[in-house]
């Protein structure tokens, strides 16, 4: 017998639940597309304006749309030196430092989630890579350290500072907590070390979680530029997030050649700058689609166990 018969104001209180989460939805609905439109129309400004003509761009007539196409900036950047070796030095440091921060998150977190009778010192390691993260030792000792080490002007100034990186230790930390001691005491059955338990057992089960912080690791690494600036005394060396960064607020045409300025003239600075900017953030937006459907699951490591 359903409810509705043995209980006579059912129908009404089903009314008022379903009109309130109607609302919730609606709301919530309203709430997402506003943050996603905030979002996604600079970009799409930026697009148009890298896509319209000189003039169109100067006076201010492009808004989410290109005036007057063209593809001129477009063919100016492709013909820069300067925009492709800051392009492969972004490269090289999302090919080590990605990989580097995955190793090392695997190496420090799997040993600080076992329980302290299977790690004696557990908490010690602990508040020694959790102190970093609420206090940082400054700017200065930061980059005075880098120099001392001699790492000035090279590719591992910009990956070995964040090699590990402590948040994503903890998401990491959370999640090998989460899995099943079953697990692992049948692998010790077996007779297994914890080398092996950690490759053959922990890491295959992980990689949702995996492709989530490789995607953060991607995206940190492609996106910092004022380690660039500080880190890198010669402007050959920027990666292209300090390179774009220089160009769009540092532009000094005093130190452009005379065949830049011709160029300029035709194509203008707005659209030279948009067009760099489209093209920088590009890699990302186009690696985002193939590790979407592991972030949906992964965005949750470290959330607490119900």
């Amino acid at each position: 017998m359903s409810k509705n018969t043995t209980t006579g104001n059912y129908p009404s209180d089903t009314a008022s639940s379903l009109k309130r989460i109607d609302w919730f939805e609606i709301l919530n609905a309203v709430l997402l597309i506003l943050v996603s439109l905030l979002c996604i129309l600079p970009l799409v400004h930026i697009a148009a304006v890298s896509f319209s003509s000189s003039s169109a761009a100067s006076t201010g007539l492009v808004k989410l749309w290109p005036v007057e196409f063209t593809l001129k900036s477009y063919a100016y950047v492709g013909g820069r030196e300067e925009f492709w070796r800051a392009m492969l030095v972004s490269l090289q440091r999302i090919a080590i430092g990605t990989p580097l921060n995955l190793l090392l998150i695997l190496l420090v977190a799997y040993p600080l989630s076992k329980e302290p009778n299977q790690f004696a010192f557990r908490s010690v390691y602990a508040w020694v890579f959790f102190i970093p993260l609420l206090f940082s030792g400054g700017l200065i000792p930061w980059y005075i350290t880098i120099k001392q080490f001699g790492l000035l002007d090279s590719i591992w100034a910009l990956v070995l500072p964040g090699a590990v990186p402590i948040f994503s230790v903890v998401l990491m930390l959370n999640f090998f907590r989460q899995t099943p001691k079953e697990l692992e005491e049948a692998a010790v059955m077996d007779g297994a070390g914890q080398w092996l338990i950690l490759w053959r057992v922990f890491i295959p089960i992980s990689m949702p979680a995996l492709a989530t912080l490789a995607l953060f690791s991607m995206v940190d690494n492609w996106n910092s530029w004022f380690d660039g600036l500080i880190l890198m005394n010669n402007p050959m060396n920027y990666p292209l997030q300090s390179y774009i960064q220089t160009i769009v607020v540092q532009s000094d045409f005093g130190a452009m050649t005379r065949e830049d300025l011709m160029n300029l003239s035709q194509i203008s600075d707005r659209t030279l700058k948009a067009s760099q900017i489209f093209l920088g953030t590009l890699p990302i937006i186009m690696a985002y689609p193939f590790l979407q459907k592991y972030f949906v699951k992964g965005i949750v490591v470290g959330s607490v166990k119900g």
